[in-house]
């Protein structure tokens, strides 16, 4: 009768598992909204296909829907990636050199976004309301148009925000050691 094994030690995982930050308001907020927002869109698609398929004509208003549904969740989608570091950005210059090169331009960015965003949070609030104030109406439906771009500068101030305490975070961070440890 032979002995059993002992159990093999644990294998780090070559892509380590990245815990969310610490944030106020959480992240499956978003998380939640595009996962709802992706599935009105894949049905609202699917029955228009169905309704093509059989009947050679299509609804009007699921494109204005759709492309309403898309931004929606392009931004919430946006907003969680900027928490989670994992926006779009040239790691080149962001994940090389000292931990305190690294800061500098983490901080750089991110502040660069959230001007990006407050200045598109301003400008998309004037939008809504010369859309309110003229009454403009959509094509397909004539619903009125700022029914759709109010989510635009609620999305911009999520996204604001949530850059805001990503840079408090940064900023409040202590700088690694070269060895690891912290400073």
């Amino acid at each position: 009768m032979s002995r059993p094994e002992a159990p093999a030690e644990p294998v780090e995982p070559i892509i380590p598992a990245e815990a969310d930050p610490a944030v106020k308001v959480p992240l499956a907020i978003e998380d939640w909204l595009a996962v709802i927002l992706l599935a009105a869109l894949a049905l609202i698609t699917f029955l228009n296909v169905l309704v093509r398929y059989f009947t050679d004509q299509s609804f009007a208003w699921t494109e204005e829907i759709s492309v309403f549904l898309l931004i929606v969740l392009t931004m919430a989608g946006g907003s969680v990636a900027f928490v989670r570091n994992h926006h779009i950005r040239i790691e080149i210059l962001a994940d090389n050199g000292s931990p305190r090169r690294q800061r500098i331009m983490a901080l750089i960015a991110n502040f660069c976004v959230l001007a990006f965003f407050v200045l598109l949070t301003v400008l998309s609030v004037k939008l809504v309301s010369d859309e309110f104030i003229y009454e403009e109406t959509s094509p397909a439906i004539g619903v009125p148009t700022w029914w759709y771009s109010i989510w635009l500068p609620v999305m911009a101030a999520a996204i604001s925000l949530r850059t805001l305490g990503t840079l408090r975070r940064l900023w409040k961070a202590p700088l690694p050691k070269a060895d690891g440890g912290q400073a």
